[in-house]
């Protein structure tokens, strides 16, 4: 992968719920999470709106809004949608810092009640990730709770969990909807989850809004779930979200 674009970067989405149902829809389009209303979600994606009702819907995700309620209350910030909250779940930042082992896990017990789920054995391995510092972040949970969220109450593939967690592309060419990037899979390598040499592929585009999303261009570092792009991510941006991956697949690793 060549170096990314360092020329000119987009402003970051500031609008929280709008950052969060770009990352959200994806998963929400295959009706594997969120409540069922993707086809509402879309239009409000296509229209660059947000509301009380694209607040309310998002709101209805049943893992991913309690941890963003969590990341916000540890860190004083009164709305969940904040975009710095919404960012740290998803991609990364020094808030996840704020929130200690014995509130995660009073997290994973209630509201998600994962106890009900799982034997009192994969709890304790939690137990011991959250002491060695595990954080609040969409890859942590993926890879070390590894039964699907949502409406799927079934273990993950390596193919969902490479497309769960939150990937990143180098956009190579653009043709209409149609972007290829290339980006480094999840593989299992020597009986162990890691990221593997990259490869191309293409992803289509779901939405338009008008945003400068849409002004995508060769060499952009994109953000992906679920084969669903999701904004330009910055250099910085880009190593955060490296550094929790990474942290995220070396606590798995100690239990697979």
């Amino acid at each position: 992968m060549t170096t990314p674009s360092t020329v000119t970067h987009p402003a970051a989405i500031q609008d929280g719920v709008a950052l969060c149902t770009r990352y959200a829809f994806g998963p929400n389009r295959l009706h594997l999470c969120g409540p069922d209303m993707n086809h509402e979600v879309l239009a409000y994606l296509k229209a660059g709106i947000t509301d009380t009702g694209l607040t309310n819907i998002i709101a209805k995700f049943q893992t991913l809004y309690p941890y963003l309620q969590q990341i916000a209350s540890a860190n004083h910030i009164k709305d969940p949608f904040d975009h710095r909250v919404v960012e740290a779940y998803w991609l990364g930042n020094k808030l996840l810092d704020a929130i200690p082992a014995k509130t995660f896990y009073r997290h994973l017990t209630n509201p998600l009640h994962l106890p009900r789920q799982s034997s009192h054995k994969a709890m304790d391995r939690l137990k011991n990730k959250l002491a060695q510092g595990a954080l609040m972040h969409h890859s942590f949970h993926v890879l070390n709770i590894w039964r699907r969220t949502g409406h799927h109450d079934i273990e993950h593939t390596l193919d969902s969990l490479d497309q769960c967690i939150i990937s990143w592309g180098q956009v190579t060419a653009v043709a209409g909807p149609i972007l290829t990037v290339t980006r480094q899979p999840l593989i299992l390598h020597q009986n162990k989850l890691a990221l593997g040499a990259p490869i191309t592929q293409q992803i289509i585009r779901p939405f338009t809004a008008t945003s400068t999303f849409d002004q995508i261009k060769d060499n952009d570092i994109i953000s992906l779930h679920w084969n669903t792009p999701c904004e330009i991510i910055s250099a910085y941006q880009l190593t955060n979200l490296k550094k929790y991956t990474n942290w995220s697949l070396k606590l798995a690793n100690q239990t697979i």
